[in-house]
């Protein structure tokens, strides 16, 4: 069986396109293979920034020969019917059979393809997928047809086995295959032929290149890591860097350069942000302080100066960069001297949140309301948690968050603790708001401790959330623009993370929050009514949707559809939460059932007390006794046609079984009672358990249905409070199995 090599040889692809696409080559080739009936053992593809590789190990020599037999029209059908099926098979009349069935003679095509070489079906497979890749971003060069990333020079496509190697006979947009390939463009110049993938990958490392991405990273990381250590320095680690250089270079060259000692004031992020944008640079920084005082570059050849000279032009064109950062710096810093971060903040009067929502500074105010709300429920202080508020988000307006977007939060830590106007810094956790209130940015994300942070962040997810309702810019399918799905997560991991001083009732938070969003939306979408007819009808369409969602709000309060709605939103978000800590889907529907269900804390808890009760062998026999219970009691209701829920009386019990259910039921009802009230789940399904043995003690020997209907009316009545007992904890009735 031979084994394939593929090497498409280009200009250089861009680092982000080298995964995906080196995964598209092996996938569509392989597809392409198994298609056409030839079978393989093993494939792996690989990329560097001047070639996609593809080696197929233990490829079956050719396809086998494939017989297909077709029914055809009956023997005396119409003539047209018998071309139209001979047309369809490609075969002529005296090629077909007949044969016969209950409902008599008909034609029968016998279809049979032969075998082909795999050197065929893999030059045809092969230009196929070199025609049609699914590039990103493609071009056109020369006078040719075909369409590449960047301009395409070679193809190498071997066959090989023990006999030797052949090359797959295949022409593409006058680009004939064969077996030579190139290694590094400087260090070794020249093209070379292959007669395998091992000798192909061991020749291309011979030719300074390193063929495996993974082990370009790999090198990379090994060598920062030593070169720091050598310095007693420690990497910053930035596994997207990491990836992106090693997608970079062929030939990988760590060099370690110095700062400018004019610019290692500058906040460590504003070093390590700039030099990974413009330059793709990494940090070193000093253990002892956390600042960054060298970078890290990765050449693509080595050279007789041992990176002398790369270095010295990397360093002037550092020089550069973060002199600009430093006039940022410092300018911000003089702003926030002059005016404070809440007068930087003013200027977000004039930037759009939302054009159905108002400004920033719009947007602002209602965070800061909220949090005033949020505030005690949390433990913070509100006039702290109002401030937070104000100047959170202040940076906006900052010269270095304008040249880079991804320091928001970060700086405004930092002016935070500059001096304000008055010569004092903020309070510190108002500093730690500023970076802490985007928290948590996904699942793997730290959530704030700070009960300040936890505050304001808290009110800007709640009118993130609330405003995207107002204005029905839901979530829809995959499609979520304004990162709602992770808004929502954000309040689950920010409540449940936190101990909160008192119970948060969502439902109150998110109708406050959702009167002042639809409020904000409604007086936006009525200006402009005068404008051109289309606009004019699209705001008007506007202004009957807020209006409709303000009368619901006024009608309906806190039990507003859109308010019910919303949290189901945030119930499902936290279904998936749950899940992936190991929570039965069931088990959590089991808690959204009970009273109590817009306090994520107490909703969390449930599930996870209930989950952890279910795992226990009393958990899961109790709740079969339950099931009994519930069943029997169901069925008789609705034959009877009468509800069964007045008091059973112990003086009817007849057998001892009974006597010890009604004394445990006592039992049980005189702990879960107090316990629900203290939110104590455990204690309350510890006593349920104990119900476990006298449940299953009565229904083996008790029979419900008697012939007494006085004894029966009583032992239903009895079943009742077995099942509303055990229906304080959550609704076992949801539980599946």
């Amino acid at each position: 069986m031979p084994d394939a090599l593929i090497e498409l040889f280009s200009e250089e692809i861009p680092a982000r396109m080298q995964a995906r696409a080196s995964d598209d080559l092996k996938r569509l080739v392989t597809k392409g293979l198994l298609a056409a009936g030839l079978t393989y053992a093993h494939a792996r593809a690989y990329a560097t920034p001047r070639r996609l590789t593809l080696a197929i190990e233990g490829l079956a020599a050719e396809s086998p020969t494939r017989r297909e037999e077709r029914k055809g029209p009956k023997v005396d059908a119409p003539e047209k019917a018998l071309a139209g099926f001979l047309r369809s098979t490609g075969l002529t009349p005296d090629q077909l059979q007949t044969r016969e069935d209950r409902k008599g003679a008909f034609y029968l095509a016998v279809i049979e393809q032969p075998g082909r070489p795999a050197a065929t079906i893999l030059a045809e497979v092969l230009e196929g997928v070199i025609r049609a890749f699914p590039w990103p971003k493609s071009m056109r060069w020369g006078s040719g047809s075909l369409r590449w990333v960047r301009p395409l020079h070679s193809i190498l496509c071997l066959l090989s086995d023990e006999a030797g190697a052949q090359v797959v006979p295949l022409t593409v947009d006058g680009i004939t295959a064969g077996d030579v390939t190139e290694g590094h463009r400087f260090m070794a110049p020249g093209r070379f032929s292959v007669m395998g993938f091992e000798d192909y990958a061991a020749k291309l490392k011979r030719a300074f290149v390193v063929l495996d991405a993974q082990d370009r990273m790999d090198l990379i990381a090994h060598e920062i890591a030593q070169r720091a250590f050598a310095l007693g320095l420690e990497p910053v680690e930035d596994g997207a860097l990491l990836a992106e250089v090693a997608g970079l270079v062929e030939w990988p060259v760590v060099l370690v350069g110095e700062i400018g000692a004019q610019f290692l004031d500058l906040p460590p992020e504003v070093l390590q942000t700039s030099m990974r944008e413009h330059q793709k640079f990494f940090s070193l920084r000093d253990p002892k302080t956390g600042q960054i005082v060298r970078f890290v570059t990765v050449a693509n050849r080595e050279t007789a100066d041992a990176g002398a000279t790369i270095l010295a032009g990397n360093r002037k064109v550092l020089a550069a960069r973060l002199s600009d950062a430093k006039f940022f710096w410092e300018n911000d810093l003089r702003n926030v001297r002059q005016i404070g971060l809440e007068g930087m903040a003013e200027g977000l009067a004039n930037v759009t949140f939302h054009n159905k929502l108002g400004s920033q500074k719009d947007r602002i105010s209602r965070i800061e309301a909220l949090a005033r709300e949020i505030a005690p429920l949390v433990g913070a202080d509100a006039d702290q948690a109002a401030l937070a508020a104000r100047v959170a988000k202040a940076d906006l307006r900052s010269d270095m968050v304008g040249e880079f977007p991804e320091l928001q939060g970060t700086m405004g830590l930092y002016y935070a603790r500059a001096p304000q106007p008055d010569g004092n810094p903020l309070p510190e956790a108002v500093a730690l708001a500023c970076r802490e209130h985007y928290q948590p940015l996904g699942p793997g994300d730290s959530v704030p401790t700070n009960p300040v942070s936890v505050t304001v962040a808290l009110a800007d997810k709640i009118d993130t959330l609330t405003g995207f309702w107002a204005i029905d810019e839901k979530p829809t399918g995959s499609k979520d623009p304004y990162a709602l799905r992770r808004a929502a997560l954000g309040v689950i991991r920010l409540e449940n993370s936190n101990q909160l001083a008192q119970p948060m009732r969502l439902r109150s938070a998110l109708y406050k929050a959702m009167l002042e969003s639809a409020g904000a939306a409604l007086r936006h979408a009525g200006h402009g009514l005068s404008d051109p007819d289309d606009d004019r009808r699209a705001r008007k369409e506007k202004v009957e949707h807020i209006t409709s969602v303000m009368s619901a709000l006024r009608e309906k309060g806190k039990n507003a559809e859109i308010i019910s709605d919303l949290l189901s939103f945030l119930h499902d978000r936290l279904k998936v939460h749950l899940r992936d800590q190991g929570i039965r889907h069931d088990v959590i529907d089991a808690c959204l059932a009970m009273p109590g269900n817009d306090d994520l804390t107490l909703l969390v808890t449930r599930a996870e007390a209930l989950s952890a009760f279910l795992k226990t062998d009393d958990g899961e026999n109790l709740i079969q006794g339950f099931r009994r219970a519930n069943n029997i009691l169901t069925q008789a209701e609705a034959k009877d046609g009468v509800e069964y829920s007045f008091g059973p009386d112990p003086k009817l019990a007849e057998t001892p079984e009974e006597t010890t259910l009604f004394t445990a039921l006592d039992k049980a009802e005189a702990t879960i009672a107090p316990a629900m009230q203290a939110e104590d789940f455990p204690t309350a399904m510890a006593a349920m358990a104990a119900l476990r043995a006298p449940i299953d003690a009565f229904f083996e020997a008790v029979q419900i249905n008697t012939d007494s209907a006085i004894l029966r009316r009583n032992r239903l009545n009895l079943l009742h409070r077995i099942r509303a007992t055990c229906l304080q904890v959550a609704d076992l009735a949801r539980l599946e199995g």
